[in-house]
């Protein structure tokens, strides 16, 4: 079991690139894709990314671009059209995939190049940031059936292309239309969308959903501007918002058909100009010059100007062998840190050819360094996040260094019962946190899917052993909490324990995706905070980040004595 949880979760960052070998050096070119109906042209640069580019991505949320053209177009052809809507140059920025694809036959044809399409959907196995893009004829075509069918699409640009129908039932999808007929091509996509004019910038109308700001459309009046101009505009208006994947009743990386798990989720593409958020690059030396460490530091406007010690610190912990990049793409924290004005730090703690490991011991020496790099933060209110094998870390350090941490966040992950895994154990955890039992206290939340078959949550007759229930368990301990023994998911179909302030939040993140919350209180203090996402998978959720910040905020610890501190 354990063998195979960290080949699974390894699949996370090599999955599905394993089709095409990377492409490193930021020169696209274009190779033809086989096995296809239709004649297409392929570049991709997914890998584990520049870990020194500042504007670098998480690789596989970048962009995956599908270009329909006007014509039939060869090889050289779609080369001159991707260079001439200037999506080469993101290559030189960040992780991106291209693939200009030609309609089946000699022009297009509505239902069999849409069955092609499903089927190259089908071979890409799994993405989370589909644009596609059509010119002209192509244009026509994905106004007339990828919309109306466009459930796992980020984002269209239509060029020149005649309208297509607003459909009932189908998924709405953001859109950039542009061309002489543009405002009649918006039509349903407006209709679809529920969108409504909220702004107006050159020859632009911005319209938006009122109820999820990333669903918009914008009309674009132009008729003279070249295709360069004309992608910059998507892309600052609406392209660079978004991605979307699908985390329903399964977990994304493991792949999936089309269609075959309904509409996928909206989530924000980290932009962070657009946030006021800078990032920095921090390769730390030690002092023998032996040993390299990674870090990336993100900083929201007004925090260093902050006064000294008032900024919360929080830590985030990727996944077993993710990009270093993982949290602050994916998880939402940089979102909400640029609101709450957070400083966040998320550490390469697992270790990249090139930089070592940290360990426990490396976590606490590089909060202290960030700490002291920082006056502006405040070492009372220290927090720790993580994903999946970041999440057993940052649970096994709230107990290892319970004296640093006010609160804990563990997002997909636990701490397993038993031996070594991921160099934590279980039991040793256990007889550390029996130890300090009635001495120390730690906050801590629990963040996990209802259909994470990696880390499975636990459920009627099959909650033994599970790594869920043990991480709760040992923090039940170390907190001098009542240890619940005997899980009865009669009394809560979500937890199997009784649980304290019951909650069901509604998201929009896609049909029956709720979190179910609750708390295990000591006396009057909310300690632990439990939340099930029901029917997701293994990975991030966003809105988890909020419901994790509204318990973390609510705790300190005291520098002096290290005790914990309660703030109703």
């Amino acid at each position: 079991m354990k063998k195979n949880l960290l080949l699974i979760i390894a699949m996370m960052v090599t999955g599905w690139v394993m089709a095409q070998a990377p492409q490193q050096d930021g020169e696209v070119k274009l190779t033809e894709m086989k096995g296809l109906q239709q004649k297409a042209y392929v570049y991709r640069s997914y890998g584990m990314g520049d870990l020194t580019s500042e504007t670098g991505h998480l690789a596989g949320f970048t962009p995956f671009y599908l270009i329909y053209p006007d014509t039939q177009l060869d090889e050289a052809q779609s080369l001159n059209l991707v260079k001439e809507l200037g999506i080469d140059k993101q290559a030189q920025e960040f992780s991106i995939g291209i693939a200009v694809v030609n309609p089946v036959g000699a022009t297009y044809n509505n239902d069999q190049d849409f069955k092609a399409y499903t089927a190259m959907l089908d071979s890409l196995r799994a993405f989370a940031n589909l644009k596609v893009i059509g010119i002209g004829n192509g244009a026509t075509f994905v106004n007339q059936v990828i919309a109306n069918r466009g459930g796992e699409v980020a984002g269209i640009l239509s060029i020149n292309g005649k309208a297509g129908k607003s459909v009932a039932g189908a998924a709405p999808v953001p859109a950039f239309i542009v061309g002489k007929n543009a405002a009649n091509v918006a039509k349903p996509y407006i209709a679809t969308n529920k969108v409504q004019l909220t702004g107006k910038e050159k020859q632009m109308q911005i319209y938006t959903n009122a109820e999820e700001p990333l669903l918009r459309v914008v009309v674009s009046n132009t008729t003279t501007q070249v295709l360069g101009e004309i992608f910059k505009d998507a892309w600052d208006t609406l392209l660079k918002k978004n991605y979307r994947f699908n985390n329903y009743r399964h977990t994304w990386y493991e792949g999936q058909k089309y269609g075959q798990y309904g509409v996928y989720e909206l989530e924000p593409f980290l932009n962070l100009d657009d946030l006021k958020v800078k990032r920095n690059i921090v390769v730390n030396e030690d002092r023998y010059g032996q040993t390299k460490t990674l870090w990336y530091e993100y900083i929201p406007e007004g925090v260093m100007s902050a006064e000294k010690g008032t900024v919360p610190l929080v830590l985030l912990l990727h996944g077993n062998n993710n990009d270093p990049r993982t949290q602050a793409d994916t998880s939402g924290w940089i979102q909400l840190a640029a609101k709450e004005k957070i400083f966040v730090a998320e550490l390469e703690w697992q270790g990249k050819p090139g930089y070592a490991a940290m360990g426990h011991d490396g976590i606490e020496n590089t909060v202290l360094m960030i700490l002291q790099k920082y006056p502006q933060l405040d070492a009372s209110r220290i927090y720790t996040e993580g994903l999946s094998a970041g999440a057993m870390t940052s649970t096994a350090i709230g107990i290892k260094k319970s004296h640093l941490f006010a609160a804990i966040g563990a997002m997909s992950g636990g701490i397993f019962p038993g031996t070594s895994l991921l160099g934590i154990g279980g039991n040793s955890l256990m007889n550390e946190a029996t130890q300090k039992r009635g001495f120390v206290e730690t906050a801590y939340v629990c963040v996990a899917g209802t259909d994470d078959m990696v880390v499975r949550y636990p459920k009627d007759n099959d909650w033994n052993s599970n790594s869920l229930v043990y991480a709760w368990q040992v923090y039940e301990t170390m907190n001098g909490m009542d240890v619940v023994e005997d899980y009865d998911f009669g009394k809560n179909e979500a937890f199997g324990q009784t649980v304290q302030n019951p909650t069901t939040i509604k998201t929009n993140k896609g049909e029956g995706i709720t979190m179910e919350i609750g708390y295990l209180n000591k006396g009057e203090v909310p300690l632990m905070k439990l939340v099930a996402v029901m029917h997701y998978g293994h990975w991030n959720f966003v809105p988890a980040a909020e419901q994790m910040w509204e318990h973390f905020k609510h705790f300190s610890r005291d520098v002096k004595t290290k005790k914990l501190i309660y703030h109703p």
